[in-house]
C-alpha cells in the first residue's frame, strides 16, 4: 500500500506570497473556512465586488495582523478563494474587505473601509460573555473565527420520534435557568439547560424548541425603559451569524468553546429521548434598513442578499428594516448550506422558521405559487428526516395558515387553533363549530396533509403566558419603552373579573381552572401540541405580551413556582402522560371515521351560536377510546354519555373542576364513574374519560364545583 505524505500533494504547496504569508488559490467550495494540509482555505461569494481582501487578526487584538488581497486569478466566477499556510485556527480571527461600486439606487453599497463578517463563519467573537458591554470603537466588533470540528459524538443518533408522537416545549436558553432559583451551576447557559433535563423528563415532553441560538448581539436594541436604562435584544431574532452558536449562551463562551457546549447539550437531550428543534430566522438580518450597520451581507453583495425597491431601499416584510431575498439562487444555497450544517454537525432534529411566509416571496415581494426554496428544503436529502415547521405569516400581512406551500413535508404553527381555543375558553358565542374542527387537527386547513401539519398551541413566546391569558384583559407593555404601543392587541384573553394579581380566592380558583382547561383541550387535540415554557407552573409576565427586550425576572423561569403551584404542574404532567398512553389522541391523519360528537345528549351536538358546550369521543387502535367534554358555559350541564365499546366502562381521567388530587388521575389508574351513563360537567370545566375494562377500583364520586361563575 502506498502512503501519501500530505507534503507531496500539489495543493499543499504555496504558489504566491502575500503580506508575508505563503498562499495558493483555494477550492471555491465549500464557502467559509476549511482546513487543508498545512493551512486554511477561505472562500467567499460576491458577484459585484471588484476586489476582495482577507483581513487576519490575532484573537483579541484590535489591529489587523495582515491584509491579503485575493489575486485576480484566485477568483472563479463570483467566488474568491485562497489557501493561506501557517495559520493557527485556535488563535485566528478574520474578515473581508469588499471593494466595489457605492450606488444605493442600483442597490450597491460596497465600502472597502468596512471589515465584514464571513456569512459562513462557524464561530463569531465579540459577544463571548452575555451582558458584557460591547466596544463600539473597535474597527471590527464582530469577528469571524474558524472552528475545529472535533467534538466526539459517540453513539449519538437522532431519536427519530414520529411527528404525531411529539409534545413540544418551547423555551429560551438563557431564560430557562437564569433566575437565581434555578440552582444550576452555570445559570443562563447551554450547560445550565443540560442540568434541567431531568425536569423535562419528569414533565414528559419529548422535544424542545429553542428560541434563536444563532449568534446575535443582545445590545442591539435602541429602546430604554421608563428610567432610561438600555433594554436588551433578549429574544435574539436579529441574527449576526447563521452558522455560529451564541457564545453568550455558553458558560465556556469566553474560551471559545460554545460549539462543544451546545453539542453536549444536544447529545444529552438525545440520550434522554428528547429531540431538538431550532427557531431559525432567515427572513431578515441584524443589518436593518439603509440606516443600519454594515456587518456582512450588505457589504459583500447587497443586491443578492436583500429584497430592494426600484429605488434601492429595503423592502420591510419582516418589520425589522430589511428582508432577505430568500428565493435568489445564491441565498437559497446559503440557507440550505446552513441547515445542512446544523443537521450534520450539531445533530439538530428540526427547524421552526420565523415569519416563514417571507420564504415564499419573490425578489419584489410577490408571493410565489411554487417557491423554489421551500421545495428544495422539502426534498433535500440531508434534511429528509428533519421536522420543518413554518410560522406561516409575516409582518406585512401575508397570512398563509392552511395554505403555506408544504410539498407534503411542512407543518405550521396553527394560529387559528390558538385563536379559536382562546375564544372558546373565554366564553365567546359562535365558536363551538370551529372548535370541533380545530381539536381534530383542522382538516379544513390541512386536508390531505394530515393532523401532523397542525402545530397546536394556546400560548407561545410571542404573546401572553397562560397565566396572563386568564389574568389580563389588556396588554401591559409599559416596561418596553414604546408607550405600550408594541405587542398584539387581539389577545382573546379574559381576566376572570380582576385585572392582574388578586387575593380573591374565587378569582384565583377560576384562573387555575381555566389554565387546566387550556391544557386539557390542547393535550387531547389531534395535531402536535406545543407548550410554552413555564405555563406548566403558571409563570407570569405581569401582562407584558412582548417581552423581546426584557432580560430580567419578567422573562426568566422562576423555579420557585414549582413549589408554590404544584397542582398545575401535576395536572399537566399527568395529562402529557395520558396523551402518550392513548393513540386515539394522536393519529397522524384526520380521524373522520373515528370521531363522534355530542352535546348535553349523546350523539346530539349543539352547533348553535349560543352553544358553549361540546363533547367528542375518539376511537383509536386496539379499542382505545377517549371522551372529552368541554364546557365554557358559566352553568353546569348534566350530560348523557355515549355507550362505551363492548367490554369497557367509562373511567375518569381528569375533571378540571375537581379539587386536587382528584382533578387528574395517573394514566392506568383512572377510577370508574359512579353513574356510568351520565356526568355532571361543572361550569367552565373540562372532563376527560377513558374506556377501560372493569376493575375492582372503587368508583369516583363527582366532584363539587364552584357555582355560579362570572361570565366575561
Amino acid at each position: 500500500m502506498t502512503v501519501i505524505d500530505s507534503r507531496t500533494r500539489i495543493d499543499s504547496h504555496p504558489t504566491h506570497r502575500i503580506a508575508g504569508y505563503e498562499v495558493r488559490t483555494g477550492r471555491p467550495y465549500p464557502f467559509g473556512v476549511t482546513s487543508v494540509p498545512g493551512g486554511l482555505t477561505f472562500s467567499v461569494y460576491s458577484d459585484r465586488a471588484r476586489s476582495m481582501t482577507l483581513v487576519l487578526f490575532e484573537r483579541g487584538k484590535d489591529e489587523p495582523l495582515a491584509e491579503l488581497e485575493f489575486p485576480a486569478d484566485f477568483r472563479v466566477g463570483s467566488v474568491f478563494s485562497m489557501t493561506v499556510f501557517g495559520l493557527d485556527p485556535e488563535t485566528l480571527e478574520y474578515g473581508f474587505r469588499a471593494d466595489g461600486p457605492f450606488d444605493p439606487v442600483r442597490g450597491d453599497r460596497f465600502d472597502a473601509s468596512q471589515i465584514l463578517v464571513d456569512p459562513h463563519a462557524r464561530l463569531i467573537s465579540g459577544r463571548e460573555v452575555w451582558g458584557s458591554p460591547p466596544n463600539r470603537d473597535r474597527i471590527y466588533p464582530y469577528r469571524s473565527r474558524p472552528l475545529l470540528e472535533d467534538f466526539h459524538w459517540g453513539d449519538d443518533r437522532p431519536p427519530g420520534i414520529p411527528m404525531e408522537e411529539l409534545v413540544i416545549y418551547e423555551t429560551h436558553v438563557r431564560g430557562f435557568t437564569r433566575h437565581p432559583s434555578s440552582g444550576v451551576s452555570a445559570p443562563g447557559t447551554y450547560a445550565g439547560l443540560r442540568e434541567k433535563i431531568p425536569y423535562l423528563r419528569e414533565l414528559g415532553v419529548n422535544c424542545v424548541e429553542l428560541m434563536p441560538i444563532f449568534e446575535f448581539d443582545e445590545f442591539d436594541n435602541p429602546h430604554t425603559d421608563s428610567e432610561g436604562n438600555p433594554l436588551r435584544n433578549y429574544w435574539g431574532y436579529n441574527t449576526l451569524g447563521f452558522f455560529a452558536p451564541k457564545a453568550g449562551y455558553a458558560a465556556t463562551g469566553k474560551y471559545g468553546m460554545q460549539a462543544d457546549e451546545f453539542k453536549a447539550l444536544v447529545k444529552e437531550l438525545h440520550r434522554a429521548g428528547i429531540e431538538v428543534i431550532l427557531d431559525v430566522v432567515f427572513n431578515h438580518t441584524a443589518e436593518g434598513n439603509e440606516n443600519g450597520p454594515t456587518i456582512s451581507f450588505r457589504g459583500l453583495d447587497n443586491t443578492t442578499y436583500y429584497m430592494l425597491t426600484p429605488e434601492g431601499y429595503y423592502y420591510n416584510f419582516s418589520g425589522t428594516g430589511n428582508t432577505m431575498n430568500c428565493n435568489h439562487p445564491v441565498v437559497r444555497g446559503f440557507i440550505l448550506d446552513c441547515l445542512r450544517y446544523w443537521v450534520a454537525e450539531y445533530h439538530i432534529d428540526g427547524f421552526r422558521f420565523d415569519l416563514a411566509a417571507i420564504l415564499d416571496r419573490a425578489g419584489d415581494g410577490t408571493p410565489l405559487p411554487n417557491p423554489p426554496l421551500l421545495e428544495q428544503l422539502a426534498y433535500d436529502p440531508l434534511l429528509r428526516n428533519c421536522k420543518l415547521i413554518a410560522e406561516a405569516w409575516d409582518a406585512a400581512g401575508l397570512y398563509e395558515v392552511g395554505s403555506f406551500p408544504s410539498y407534503g413535508r411542512w407543518s405550521e404553527w396553527n394560529g387559528k387553533y390558538r385563536d379559536t381555543v382562546r375564544r372558546f375558553l373565554k366564553g365567546d358565542s359562535g365558536v363551538v363549530g370551529e372548535l370541533a374542527t380545530r381539536v381534530i387537527g383542522s382538516p379544513d386547513l390541512y386536508d390531505g396533509r394530515g393532523a401532523i401539519a397542525s402545530i397546536n398551541f394556546v400560548t407561545a413566546h410571542d404573546g401572553f403566558t397562560l397565566n396572563d391569558l386568564v389574568s389580563y384583559n389588556d396588554k401591559h407593555n409599559e416596561a418596553n419603552g414604546e408607550g405600550n404601543a408594541d405587542g398584539a392587541n387581539d389577545n382573546n384573553s379574559w381576566n376572570c373579573g380582576v385585572e392582574g394579581p388578586t387575593t380573591d380566592p374565587g378569582v384565583n380558583a377560576l384562573r387555575l381552572r381555566q389554565m387546566k382547561n387550556a391544557m386539557a383541550v390542547l393535550l387531547t387535540s389531534q395535531g402536535v401540541p406545543m407548550i410554552l415554557s413555564g405555563d406548566e407552573v403558571g409563570r407570569t409576565q405581569l401582562g407584558n405580551n412582548n417581552t423581546y427586550c426584557q432580560d430580567n425576572e419578567l422573562s426568566w423561569f422562576d423555579w420557585t413556582l414549582g413549589e408554590s403551584n404544584p397542582e398545575l404542574f401535576r395536572f399537566v404532567r399527568h395529562l402529557i402522560a395520558f396523551r402518550h398512553a392513548h393513540p386515539a389522541l394522536r393519529p397522524a391523519w384526520h380521524p373522520y371515521d373515528a370521531v363522534t360528537w355530542h352535546g348535553v345528549r349523546a350523539g346530539e351536538p349543539d352547533w348553535s351560536a349560543e352553544s358553549r358546550f361540546l363533547a367528542v369521543t375518539r376511537h383509536g387502535p386496539d379499542g382505545d377510546v377517549v371522551h372529552v367534554a368541554m364546557n365554557a358555559h358559566w352553568e353546569a350541564h348534566d350530560t348523557q354519555l355515549p355507550q362505551p365499546p363492548p367490554g369497557l366502562e367509562w373511567c375518569l381521567a381528569a375533571d378540571t373542576a375537581a379539587p386536587a388530587p382528584h382533578d387528574v388521575h395517573p394514566a392506568g389508574t383512572e377510577p370508574p364513574l359512579t353513574h356510568p351513563g351520565r356526568y355532571l360537567v361543572a361550569p367552565r370545566s373540562t372532563v376527560i374519560l377513558v374506556g377501560r375494562a372493569p376493575s375492582d377500583q372503587p368508583p369516583e364520586k363527582e366532584s363539587p364545583w364552584l357555582s355560579p361563575l362570572p361570565s366575561p
